[in-house]
């Protein structure tokens, strides 16, 4: 479903200039599959994630992106949200003004569906978007948003950040649960989401570059041990 070839990207840093980021990404997820994509802080996950879904300040250098055998590496957000695409950011704004079951409806989703797929209260839909919500339920609004364009790979940005541990089993049930028959890429700083979510490969970004791929359990037992700078490819 996606191909990611020899990516090269470079992102707008504070000094108006622009920094390189990825450097030569390699990634295929195929129908149905999840992948989770760990690093540590700044090795260019968020930077993918974000250049998939083709975020304006993220600048492909090089390298290309195919979904469905088709090149996306120019489309717009909106182009690549109707393909099929769709993203939960890592910290997810606060929306005055906006009721969350108003922009279910618009995204075309039903809003009880949605709500109850995300594991939130029906009282939620009347609620402005992530006013007042704590760090999980805050979490469980980004994937009813998610949930409601039905995409048929999702991209979920440190969806574990920030939530208590009942709060990420929860989050891991509800995945599970929507991502059968898709396919899901999941970006993960600690990786104990992988405690509740199905999995198919872990890989491990560093410096821009994939440095190792593998079995998720495998993967994330190395990291416990040796830390991420342990876990290159031979």
């Amino acid at each position: 479903m996606l191909k990611v070839e020899d990516l090269w990207v470079r992102v707008a840093d504070n000094d108006n200039g622009k920094k390189e980021i990825l450097k030569g990404v390699n990634l295929r997820i195929r129908d149905g599959e999840t992948h989770v994509l760990l690093g540590p802080n700044g090795s260019g996950k968020s930077c993918l994630v974000m250049t998939i879904m083709g975020i304006p300040i993220y600048k492909v250098e090089r390298g290309k992106i195919l979904f469905d055998d088709k090149d996306i590496t120019t489309l717009s957000i909106d182009e690549r949200a109707r393909l099929g695409i769709g993203l939960a950011f890592q910290n997810p704004p606060e929306i005055r003004g906006v009721k969350l079951g108003d922009l279910i409806q618009l995204s075309g989703g039903n809003v009880e569906e949605c709500l109850q797929e995300a594991s939130l209260d029906e009282a939620f839909k009347n609620r402005d978007v992530n006013l007042g919500f704590s760090g999980g339920e805050r979490k469980r609004s980004e994937l009813a948003q998610l949930f409601s364009m039905r995409p048929r790979l999702m991209l979920l940005d440190e969806i574990d950040s920030g939530v208590d541990i009942e709060s990420l089993e929860l989050l891991g049930k509800e995945i599970n649960s929507f991502i059968e028959n898709r396919s899901c890429l999941i970006i993960t700083h600690q990786g104990y989401i992988l405690k509740y979510v199905k999995a198919d490969i872990a890989h491990i970004l560093l410096n821009g570059r994939i440095a190792r791929s593998g079995s998720p359990d495998e993967i994330f037992n190395e990291i416990r041990e040796r830390g991420f700078g342990g876990t290159k490819n031979d």
